[in-house]
C-alpha cells in the first residue's frame, strides 16, 4: 500500500531572516536537524514511499542535502520552482505529475511541527481533507455541519470568499459570521490530503495561485472536508522566536 507526500519547501522564509539569507527555510536546524529531515523521517516512519519536495530559495542546498542522505532510502523527487515561486496551488499542480500513481497526496508545509496523526488523517480521508484547528486568528475557513468547506471569512473586515450566494450577501458583516452557529470557523493547519481527481478542475488555473483560493472556487461542486483535532498541538516554525519553542518541544 503506497503513500504519496508533497513537502512545500519553496518559500523564501522572510520571517526567519537573517537565517534565511544563507539557507532555505527547509534547512533551518532544530536541535541540529534540518526541518526537512525531521519531516522526511516522520513521513517515512508512517509508510510514505514517494515524496516530492518543491524547491525555489537556495534549492540546490536542499537537493544536495537529500542526495547526501541517499534520499533517506525512499523515492524522493524535486519539483523545481527556481524560475518562479508558484505558491501552494501552482506548486501542487506542477508537482502532482511527478508521482508514479494517482493515490491521494499528503501535503505538508516544511515549517510545521505537530503531534498530528498523519497516518490516520491519510487513511480516513474519503475526499480532499484539510487538517484544521481552533487556533485564534482573524481569517477562518468556514465549514457546514457536514464538515464540508463552504467559504472563507476575515473576521476583522467581514470580507467573504465563497461560491455560495447566500454567504456572499453577508460580505462585510462579521457579526453574521460570529453569530451563525451552523457555520464552523476553523484555522487551516498547513497539512492536508489532496485527491488527484481534483486536478482537472485546475486546468484553467495558470502560474502562481493559492490552493485555498482554488478550493474556495470549487467547493460547491466537490466536497472539501475538514479534519478537526481538538488535541492538535501545532508549531509553525516560521519566525525566529518559534525556533526556541521548537527546540524545547523536541527536548
Amino acid at each position: 500500500n503506497s503513500m504519496n507526500a508533497l513537502i512545500f519547501a519553496a518559500g523564501l522564509g522572510t520571517r526567519l531572516k537573517p537565517l534565511t539569507d544563507t539557507m532555505p527555510k527547509a534547512m533551518v536546524p532544530i536541535h541540529g536537524k534540518p526541518l526537512v529531515q525531521i519531516l522526511i523521517e516522520k513521513l517515512k516512519t508512517i509508510g510514505v514511499d514517494h515524496i516530492v519536495i518543491n524547491v525555489h530559495h537556495f534549492a540546490q542546498q536542499i537537493i544536495d542535502f537529500v542526495e547526501a542522505c541517499n534520499h533517506f532510502g525512499i523515492d524522493i523527487q524535486f519539483s523545481d520552482e527556481t524560475d518562479m515561486l508558484l505558491e501552494t496551488g501552482g506548486g501542487l499542480k506542477k508537482a502532482a505529475c511527478l508521482f508514479p500513481n494517482a493515490d491521494p497526496i499528503l501535503v505538508h508545509n516544511v515549517d510545521i511541527l505537530s503531534n498530528a496523526d498523519l497516518l490516520s488523517l491519510y487513511n480516513t480521508a474519503t475526499a480532499t481533507t484539510l487538517l484544521v484547528s481552533d487556533r485564534k486568528t482573524q481569517r477562518y475557513l468556514l465549514f457546514d455541519t457536514d464538515e464540508c468547506l463552504v467559504g472563507w471569512v476575515n473576521m476583522a473586515t467581514g470580507q467573504v470568499k465563497s461560491p455560495h450566494p447566500e454567504l456572499l450577501e453577508h460580505n462585510g458583516d462579521s457579526t453574521y459570521f460570529q453569530q451563525h452557529s451552523a457555520l464552523k470557523k476553523h484555522a487551516f493547519a498547513g497539512i492536508q490530503v489532496f485527491f488527484p481527481s481534483l486536478l482537472p478542475f485546475m486546468n484553467t488555473w495558470q502560474g502562481k495561485f493559492s490552493i485555498i483560493d482554488f478550493y474556495l472556487s470549487i467547493c460547491d461542486k466537490v466536497p472539501i472536508h475538514c479534519h478537526f483535532d481538538p488535541q492538535l498541538q501545532l508549531l509553525d516554525v516560521g519566525k525566529l522566536d518559534t525556533i526556541a519553542k521548537a527546540e524545547e518541544w523536541f527536548q
